[in-house]
């Protein structure tokens, strides 16, 4: 999962629901459009806070930045059935956040399953928007590894949906004996994002995740600017594939590194810097 690598939003940015014709959404704000806007869409048990750390930056560089909770995700609320929460509905969702923000022409940032997400929307309609970034986000399903252990999560969901505090705790008890422990403030907070999202939505989503065909082809033959990123390592995608969706697509590829699945969190600075000169050239800025 992503842990953001702070809380608190900076000053510049701000917390709001962003009412579309389907339903309201829960944002983080910040920046205005000098340069362009940019939607950020979370990944797998994420949420907005995942890109805390790029409002700033991505602001100081002439950006208005919203980044938002999916349907059924943290704060924005879902309702407890699974159908709303199929690959498509998440995608005509995204369309309606663009209309919303009223803007001319949005770059779309889609992290993990936020780019299965992100992919599906730009392929149901590619005119709203200025460009796509895939971050740690590849061609179909997730590696094999990672398809055994979401399997797990679901199936754990879909017997146990009611108790997400059991799940969690069965989840943290698996947590590598050396791994670094989170502050009080990030674990408490990384819970209750949990027990926010609805159980269906990690369902349906978790399916999407080992299940999704390879779309690669039919997106390269959407004229867009893209740009694959990713860290130097990843789990989910291994790099040398997300070296080749960036090939097959024509895209620009960066990898940031010291950084595993979630650059946007790992190292913001260096991500908000590529991401900045990536929306730049694609218009002529």
């Amino acid at each position: 999962m992503s842990k953001p690598p702070r809380l608190t939003l900076p000053s510049a940015a701000r917390a709001y629901l962003l009412t579309t014709d389907r339903g309201s959404f829960a944002v983080h704000e910040a920046g205005e459009p000098v340069r362009g806007t940019a939607l950020l869409v979370p990944g797998f048990t994420g949420s907005k806070e995942d890109f805390i750390g790029l409002l700033e930056p991505l602001a100081a560089a002439g950006y208005r930045v919203v980044a938002v909770d999916g349907r059924g995700q943290h704060e924005t609320p879902g309702p407890r059935e699974e159908a709303p929460y199929a690959l498509e509905e998440l995608a005509r969702d995204v369309l309606a956040q663009v209309r919303a923000l009223g803007a001319d022409r949005v770059h779309l940032v889609g992290h993990s399953l936020g780019g299965l997400i992100s992919r599906a929307a730009v392929l149901r309609d590619p005119s709203p928007f200025a460009s796509l970034t895939l971050m740690s986000s590849g061609p179909a399903a997730i590696s094999e590894d990672q398809q055994a252990r979401t399997k797990l999560l679901v199936a754990a969901l879909e017997a146990m949906g009611d108790d997400m505090p059991g799940i969690w705790a069965a989840m943290r008890a698996h947590d590598p004996e050396d791994a670094a422990a989170d502050s009080p403030e990030l674990a408490h907070f990384l819970r209750e994002r949990w027990l926010a999202t609805v159980p269906e939505q990690l369902i349906v989503t978790g399916r999407t995740l080992i299940s999704e065909p390879d779309r690669i082809e039919e997106l390269s033959r959407v004229e867009l600017s893209k740009l694959v990123l990713s860290g130097a390592v990843d789990q989910a995608w291994p790099v040398p594939l997300l070296d080749e969706t960036a090939r097959r697509l024509a895209a620009r590829r960066v990898i940031v590194p010291g950084t595993d699945h979630s650059p946007n969190a790992e190292d913001p600075a260096t991500t908000a810097r590529e991401l900045a000169a990536f929306w730049d050239s694609c218009t002529g800025l």
